[in-house]
């Protein structure tokens, strides 16, 4: 039924439009100010950057996207397969537990592997002894300081996103292509590689997106392992050479390669639409038989092992060892700077997620969806580039309203917003309203339009509806929402690391400063709650399976990423 729209409602619609614009366009303002420095001139910097190490920083990058994306393919797809497809020892406990690697960020296990595998650790130590030699001249060892060591790390932490996202494109196989596969005299590894795989290409293609996306962002692994890509210039171009339009055209290069990952994702994601799934969902997982079951077993063991098992039982003992010097002030100063930081920004991004996913529900006009969608842009964006998008014009305005409180007053004011935790937390906005605008969306999504149109019958306007009718309705996701970005912001280094306050520390810069200081025992307890608290979304997304499971009976008990939506949707 079409209503006249009152007055009154028209101005408070209105005043949704405005509000949500006006957020969008200062979520969009990072990086259209990174966009902009290529209109700038280059500077000398520039132009010796170009010809030195710009070619460097180009091929680095490129060959660890390759590398962590072959890795990540690798894992990911193959515990997919057979965790959905077959029965093996242990699947059901597996097939959760592969979503371990998520809760531990890439350096701190690459802290934790140089300590493990380098000359003085427990391994190489152990190999010295059982065959007598005394130094690194008897022996070669494979270095992990190095690209394939980074490669390795983050292909460990990285490939749940491909498992989720392959998994569930697997549930979704129709038992009659499957079973019509195997008549035609396909083997089971033939019907995978032939049918399986390529119906689910789209699902792992958005995967490998957001694997790529998020190995362009690291920083703390690819410095520690002295490997010269994007994220490592355009912090030693900011605080080494003090250069800020220097980095914030490294940064706009780097955005070409975010843009060029998000076009070929789009892709991808819009030919899902020629693939028809209908029918008989696939039926009970094929029992393994013999040394197959337990190779099964072994294979889906490993990434948990060596993604989150060791690490965190290494960083246990080495937290242990002096519980007293480990966990001392000093450590719950961090952890309260981390909890302040993390649960301050958590609960601003769900209350601006909730204004945006409300008013583009209000107005889904092509101008609103595009401003929601572009502002939602900054999780693809990678920490550094936004940190630098976030510091140029706070630091330019800072000066500007201290030029003129010297000229009309003689006084000084000097950084009133740039480097302060105000800054830090827009940047944190700017990066992670996305996680929180995905889930707020996907939950109001859920709640009937006639609901909205019951509340206006009542009397209560646009804002009572949201407050008294919607957001208790949406109480989980907007819970879920917030977990997400606080265990963001929590492992947040590159942002962090650019735009703190002086003397402002988390605990993730104190591990990046005691690792790269070689007192990695010293960095074991803020490294270990920083693991435990990724533990958070881990257990979500469980739930979410099990709570599936129980409804959709064995066919549904894996299928994940229903109300969690780690797609790039937005």
């Amino acid at each position: 039924m079409n209503t006249q729209t009152s007055p009154r409602r028209y101005f408070r619609l209105q005043g949704w439009t405005f509000g949500v614009l006006a957020i969008a366009l200062l979520m969009m303002a990072p990086i259209l100010i990174v966009f902009s420095s290529v209109l700038t001139n280059a500077s000398e910097i520039w132009v010796h950057l170009a010809q030195t190490v710009l070619l460097r920083y180009s091929v680095n990058s490129l060959l660890l996207m390759g590398g962590v994306g072959i890795g990540s393919l690798a894992l990911g797809v193959s515990t997919a397969w057979l965790v959905t497809m077959c029965e093996f020892p242990g699947r059901r406990v597996l097939q959760w537990m592969l979503l371990l690697p998520l809760a531990a960020p890439a350096y701190i296990l690459a802290y934790v592997y140089t300590e493990f595998l380098e000359f003085y650790g427990p391994v190489q130590s152990l190999i010295r002894g059982w065959f007598g030699w005394t130094s690194v001249q008897d022996y070669w060892f494979p270095p992990i300081r190095s690209l394939p060591g980074a490669i390795a790390i983050l292909s460990l932490v990285l490939y749940p996103y491909i498992y989720l996202l392959a998994r569930n494109a697997f549930l979704e196989l129709s038992a009659s292509m499957v079973e019509a596969s195997r008549s035609l005299g396909c083997s089971p590894w033939l019907s995978f590689w032939r049918v399986a795989l390529p119906l689910a290409r789209p699902a792992i293609a958005a995967g490998l997106a957001l694997v790529l996306m998020e190995t362009l962002n690291d920083f703390g692994t690819v410095q520690y392992f002295a490997v010269d890509t994007f994220t490592v210039g355009i912090y030693r171009t900011w605080f080494t050479m003090g250069e800020r339009i220097a980095a914030l055209q490294l940064s706009a290069f780097l955005l070409v390669f975010v843009l060029v990952l998000l076009v070929l994702e789009q892709q991808s994601r819009r030919q899902i639409r020629y693939y028809q799934l209908g029918g008989r969902k696939v039926r009970s997982p094929y029992a393994l038989q013999g040394w197959r079951r337990y190779l099964a077993s072994f294979v889906c063991i490993m990434p948990i092992l060596l993604g989150f098992g060791l690490p965190a039982l290494l960083l246990l003992q080495m937290a242990v060892t002096d519980i007293t010097k480990n966990f001392s002030d000093r450590f719950w100063q961090l952890a309260q700077n981390s909890l302040v930081l993390s649960g301050v920004t958590a609960a601003i991004a769900v209350v601006l997620a909730l204004i945006l996913a409300y008013g583009l529900r209000l107005q889904p006009s092509g101008l609103m969806n595009l401003a929601v969608r572009t502002s939602a842009l900054g999780y693809a964006i990678p920490g550094a580039v936004i940190a630098v998008g976030v510091l140029v014009p706070l630091g330019q305005l800072d000066n500007s309203v201290d030029a003129m409180m010297r000229s009309l007053f003689g006084i000084s004011t000097g950084l009133l917003i740039s480097g302060t935790i105000t800054a830090l937390i827009f940047a944190y906005l700017v990066r992670f309203l996305a996680v929180s605008f995905g889930t707020v969306e996907s939950s109001l999504a859920r709640i009937k339009p006639n609901l909205d149109d019951a509340a206006r019958s009542l009397g209560c306007g646009v804002t009572r509806t949201l407050l008294r009718i919607h957001a208790p309705l949406m109480g989980g996701g907007l819970l879920t929402a917030a977990i997400l970005v606080f265990v963001d912001v929590m492992k947040e280094l590159p942002a962090t690391l650019i735009v703190r306050p002086f003397n402002f520390d988390t605990l993730a810069v104190q591990v990046y400063q005691l690792a790269s200081d070689e007192r990695l025992a010293e960095a074991a307890a803020p490294a270990l709650a920083i693991v435990l608290v990724g533990v958070l979304p881990v257990i979500l997304l469980s739930q979410q399976m099990e709570g599936r499971g129980k409804g959709k009976g064995e066919r549904g008990k894996g299928d994940p990423g229903q109300n969690i939506d780690i797609s790039l949707n937005n």
